[in-house]
């Protein structure tokens, strides 16, 4: 079994990869519309991918690429605790640090503490935490990346630097296929759409009512300005007649259905 996930080594999402499979061949990309091009060419059999965080919401390039590739479902979901840490080479001094490198969303997360700490340092954004590692040449730079990160000659700071402590990331689980050879599921997570006129997605709506919805959010139809598609996630078996009959009709209801995912 082979896992993708975006690197390079030393990244959450490696994190995530592991915690879904610990003995799985995990290959790291560069970006996330190269995982999901592995996966479709069969480079990897599933990818690991983030889809919301609990500080900032969904990550809205992931929902894209779900919603736009065609034959690729969600089978698993996890959850990676995010734990910033300063790093620095060894022996650097925090009154020396000029430049910041990380990922842009753990930039802002670590905002206040930034602010404080080094409140003329350039912030500079990366593809990951891990990647910042990379470019910290000497020790007028700084990263920030995941506690469990380790590489040969850096330090990093003892407590987590997040303004937040309590911060979790949501990953799930992709493969190529559908949804015939899953046999059970506690969520499902779906897209729809609906006519653009009053009540239309109430009335989409009310055909879940019997089931816990979980999670509900919006992304703008590119090329219909004005229109949303709207992502779903209810707790559910797919297993169960009734569920399948359920989504059966929100599918007859909607102008377009699109299951994303059963785990």
């Amino acid at each position: 079994m082979t896992v993708g996930y975006l690197g390079p080594e030393g990244s959450y999402s490696q994190v995530a990869a592991q915690t879904f499979d610990k003995d799985a061949v995990l290959k790291d990309y560069a970006t996330f519309p190269e995982l999901f091009s592995a996966l479709s060419s069969g480079e990897c059999d599933y990818i690991a991918v983030p889809i919301e965080n609990s500080l900032n919401g969904g990550v809205l390039q992931n929902i894209d690429l779900l919603q736009s590739h065609e034959n690729v479902i969600a089978v698993e979901e996890c959850v990676v605790n995010i734990d910033h840490r300063l790093a620095t080479l060894k022996g650097a001094k925090k009154s020396q640090i000029k430049r910041v490198y990380s990922h842009r969303q753990a930039l802002a997360q670590c905002g206040d503490y930034l602010s404080r700490n080094f409140p003329h340092a350039e912030l500079i954004a990366t593809t990951s935490t891990a990647a910042s590692l990379k470019l910290i040449k000497d020790k007028t730079e700084a990263g920030i990346v995941g506690a469990h990160a380790r590489c040969e000659g850096f330090e990093l700071s003892e407590e987590n630097i997040a303004d937040e402590k309590t911060n979790l990331t949501h990953f799930l689980l992709v493969k190529r296929g559908g949804v015939e050879d899953i046999a059970n599921s506690r969520k499902i997570f779906f897209s729809a759409t609906c006519n653009h006129k009053p009540g239309e997605l109430l009335d989409m709506l009310a055909l879940i009512r019997e089931l816990n919805m979980t999670k509900i959010e919006s992304r703008p139809i590119k090329n219909r300005p004005g229109e949303y598609r709207f992502f779903i996630e209810i707790e559910a078996d797919i297993s169960r007649e009734d569920t399948r009959k359920i989504l059966d009709k929100v599918a007859k209801t909607a102008r377009s259905f699109k299951l994303l995912g059963c785990y």
